[in-house]
């Protein structure tokens, strides 16, 4: 069974959280500017990503981001 995607955001820090599965201890990496994946220091699974200054990236419904993350959804 795959692991849900849990989303949280930080409205004073402005940020928007996304964890695979439970949250876990991880390193960050940034991966563009404010952009950051986070991998398990054991394994080098990504176990999740954040988005600093979230509401600069994502105005309005239009604005779009690529990142370069593979992933595998399945719906249960």
């Amino acid at each position: 069974m795959g692991k849900e995607l849990r989303m949280a955001y930080d409205d004073e820090g402005d940020v928007l959280d996304i964890s695979i599965g439970d949250p876990e201890k991880a390193i960050s990496k940034e991966v563009e500017d404010d952009f950051f994946l986070r991998v398990n220091p054991v394994s080098g699974e990504v176990v999740g990503f954040s988005i600093l200054n979230f509401r600069k990236w994502f105005k309005n419904a239009k604005d779009i981001k690529t990142l370069p993350i593979k992933a595998e959804l399945a719906f249960s």
